[in-house]
């Protein structure tokens, strides 16, 4: 029961990261720097940070797949390996760590931050895009990081404990 309510709140993310996050970003906003929603990627981060890494690379993966088929369709495969990295290294990064809500959110930010680079490297490496990296840095990923940051502290407190839940029904249903 545990694996389908990921499952489901992955999904609900993912719908609503494309439907109502969109409208609710300020359009004052979009006009001078360009803000992505990535909250998906955010609660995958969290089941590496809470729940286990391969559960993330696993989620990483198919829902960067999703997302590559959904919304970016000029080459496949990027979200997908990105999302399935960063969630196995953020998961990685908290093995021997305190569970301290700075320590995760500074492991959260850094996720996001190298999400962020990888995808703006495979795009430039393939010609996709041919946008500057201090531009890129400043008007797109910088505010998509703060902003999924954002999320990620707002929601912390209630994934941790929904997480870590499951965490400790899972150990003491093998005992």
């Amino acid at each position: 029961m545990n694996r389908h309510v990921l499952w489901l709140i992955l999904l609900g993310l993912f719908i609503l990261q494309g439907s109502l996050v969109v409208w609710l970003l300020p359009a004052s906003w979009q006009s001078i720097v360009y803000v992505t929603p990535h909250l998906p990627l955010v609660f995958i981060m969290f089941i590496g940070l809470f729940h286990h890494r391969h559960a993330a690379l696993l989620y990483g993966l198919l829902f960067g797949l999703l997302h590559d088929f959904t919304y970016y369709g000029a080459m496949l495969g990027v979200y997908s390996f990105s999302m399935g990295l960063v969630g196995y290294l953020a998961g990685l990064a908290q093995r021997k760590q305190p569970n301290l809500i700075f320590y995760n959110l500074l492991i959260t930010s850094l996720g996001l931050l190298i999400f962020e680079f990888l995808n703006y490297g495979i795009n430039r490496l393939f010609k996709l895009i041919a946008v500057d990296l201090n531009f890129a840095l400043t008007h797109y990923m910088l505010p998509s990081v703060l902003f999924n940051l954002l999320v990620a502290l707002i929601c912390y407190v209630p994934i941790r404990k929904l997480l870590e839940g499951k965490r400790l029904a899972a150990s003491a249903k093998e005992d």
